[in-house]
């Protein structure tokens, strides 16, 4: 339809409505269909297509370094040290490095020792539901975890983990594709109060070591065997990232599939009666209502995509949300099959940017979405819940909930 095509053309992320955040996807579809490599601006551009996406974040020549693209946006600020420091917006051979320090950190041995406490925490979140008059399954449930698993891999003191939740929001709000002066002033404040906090923690870890086998800060502060280590500043930026990253998208795939399979109730009963689908059902939720719904690469020289050369320099933003409801790779995209083979969804990136902690949220979400079901198997949806007003990163504000 023309029409469709004309609003495809015109779509701009900077200026996308209250439509598009409440569901972006026939967007997408009209992209991929009319305007697959879409101009947002001079010398920048929006990928839609799984087979595009995929490409750029195989191609040597798109480079994940913000330092250029953050310069204008963030200026000389605490939101530019932050984010030009940690492992996701780099290149080889600091990639490489912060990379494999991190990913030490989190080896499957380390996950292993994890899930223990992870059952123990959900049980015990679910346990207070009950007592809770209306209870927000974000704030009372899904929030909770990712904050308390990496407080618990760091080490921080129960007491201290308040702020947290807090910091991390308003750090990556400023990532948003059109942040104003308020999220930008909110985002350097918390780098520099959760920059002044790590400082002490590791300061204090310094003196009194844990066990590094399970303690990550000890193992980060301590280094690899062959004397590779964080720099001061490194090692706080670090723990930052592993805080936020860790945080918010696990958080937002525990919110957005819960309310995906109580929206869609036969997926809901199809999962309490048989949990052995709950591998398969945490990689459905993951591409059907994707936590981190864009990505973005610079161009390093000019690259041929979906028929169109894109000059060196060029920024890039790649829509994950659209190429994980390609019809191109995924027969009827827009249906929920919780049993759905194969699955190669691109939730989690590619190749050399792949998430470093894509097993702790599998294991997060495996074990939520198993106890919630297991405990409230008539969990219902209450009142409206109010979703997160942000493109980059799609999740719920509130979700409301009657427990049964």
């Amino acid at each position: 339809m023309p029409d469709r095509a004309a609003r495809a053309r015109q779509f701009t992320l900077a200026g996308a409505d209250a439509g598009f955040i409440d569901d972006p996807y026939p967007t997408y579809a009209a992209l991929r269909e009319h305007d697959p490599v879409h101009p947002l601006g001079p010398g920048s551009w929006l990928l839609t297509r799984y087979d595009d996406v995929l490409a750029m974040y195989r191609e040597p020549a798109a480079s994940s370094d913000k330092r250029r693209e953050f310069a204008p946006k963030f200026g000389d600020s605490p939101l530019f040290e932050h984010h030009t420091s940690s492992l996701v917006f780099n290149d080889p051979p600091l990639h490489t490095r912060v990379r494999r320090l991190l990913v030490g950190a989190l080896n499957q041995q380390a996950i292993a020792r994890m899930e223990a406490g992870v059952l123990a925490l959900v049980d015990g979140l679910l346990e207070r539901l009950a007592g809770v008059a209306e209870p927000d399954l974000i704030e009372d449930f899904a929030a909770r975890i990712p904050v308390e698993v990496i407080g618990n891999l760091l080490a921080v003191p129960h007491a201290e983990r308040g702020p947290l939740r807090d910091w991390s929001l308003a750090i990556l709000s400023a990532l948003e594709p059109a942040p104003d002066a308020g999220v930008l002033e909110r985002g350097n404040a918390a780098v520099e109060d959760f920059k002044a906090y790590l400082a002490t923690l590791v300061a204090d870890r310094r003196r009194h070591p844990g066990d590094p086998r399970v303690d990550v800060l000890t193992r980060l502060i301590q280094g690899e065997s062959d004397g590779e280590r964080f720099g001061d500043t490194e090692l706080l930026h670090n723990c930052i990232f592993l805080l936020n990253a860790g945080h918010e998208t696990t958080t937002n795939l525990i919110g957005n599939g819960t309310h995906a399979l109580l929206t869609q109730r036969d997926q809901w009963q199809r999962l309490r009666a048989d949990p052995s689908l709950l591998g398969t059902a945490v990689e459905e939720l993951l591409r059907y209502e994707s936590p981190l719904q864009l990505n973005n690469r610079l161009t390093t020289a000019p690259l041929r995509i979906g028929g169109v050369v894109l000059p060196a320099g060029s920024f890039v933003t790649l829509a994950i949300g659209s190429a994980n409801r390609d019809p191109a790779h995924f027969a009827d995209p827009d249906r929920l099959d919780i049993a759905r083979k194969p699955n190669p969804h691109l939730a989690f990136g590619q190749g050399h940017h792949a998430c470093a902690g894509m097993n702790v949220a599998r294991l997060e979400a495996r074990i939520a979405f198993g106890r919630l079901i297991a405990r409230y198997p008539e969990l219902q949806l209450r009142g409206t819940p109010q979703r997160d007003r942000r493109i980059r990163f799609r999740g719920w504000r509130t979700l409301p909930v009657r427990l049964g």
